[in-house]
């Protein structure tokens, strides 16, 4: 049998209660507008960019075979990115080598590898630290995959430390794309890296990069605390 409301009470009265009591349960968590009226720093994440490349689509199928695509493997914090499960070997001068160096997608129109600095010398390369896709006149490398090999006669690079951002994000920091800013790191080892390269377009999540040489140095791991601050 249906419950009958009492006369005096109506169905609005009861909606309006309802809403009152949920929104009184609810009154410590801060909604998305009261963030905004409050100026809350957005979440900031702080990822260690590890050795990579990224390839075209003619070079995924000469290193992995004729029709091949990228498999994704995991999910990069940005979102349409991945890591794929293909993995390339890298051979510098005097046949120094990286075994098994992650391939990130999706493909690119031109194939680029990043390293830190330790991993350069390791191969024998003089990495030219740059902004990712500026490969012009940068050292080159082969790649060997499982169905062949290619050489690159530019695109090995030392990737220059940068943040993500969108536009909101942006406008939240006071910066705009192209401008530079100050990541404070504190914990045992507290470190302030300056110079990170403002990435800021419609619909990056806020996300520094730095690579594995920086995040060791810093012991990141660890930090207690990680804040960005705008250089004048």
């Amino acid at each position: 049998m249906p419950t009958m409301l009492p006369p005096s009470l109506s169905r609005n009265d009861v909606e309006r209660i309802v809403r009152e009591i949920v929104l009184a349960n609810h009154a410590g968590i801060p909604s998305q507008a009261s963030r905004e009226s409050q100026n809350l720093a957005p979440k900031l994440v702080v990822s260690i960019s590890a050795r990579h490349c990224h390839l075209t689509d003619e070079h995924v199928e000469k290193l992995f075979g004729p029709g091949r695509t990228l498999t994704p493997q995991k999910d990069l914090y940005q979102d349409g990115f991945y890591a794929a499960e293909e993995t390339v070997m890298i051979i510098g001068p005097k046949r120094r080598m990286l075994p098994t160096v992650r391939v990130l997608g999706p493909t690119r129109p031109a194939s680029q590898v990043e390293l830190a600095f330790t991993d350069g010398i390791s191969l024998g390369i003089d990495l030219p630290v740059r902004a990712s896709g500026k490969i012009a006149g940068t050292p080159g490398c082969v790649l060997v995959g499982p169905a062949g090999a290619i050489e690159l006669t530019e695109g090995v690079i030392r990737a220059e430390r940068h943040v993500h951002m969108s536009h909101a994000d942006a406008d939240h920091f006071g910066v705009k794309n192209g401008d530079r800013m100050s990541l404070v790191i504190d914990g045992p080892c507290s470190t302030v890296f300056r110079d990170l390269l403002v990435r800021a377009d419609a619909t990056s999540k806020l996300e520094v990069h730095i690579d594995t040489d920086e995040g060791n140095a810093a012991d990141l791991d660890h930090a207690s605390r990680v804040e960005l601050i705008r250089q004048d």
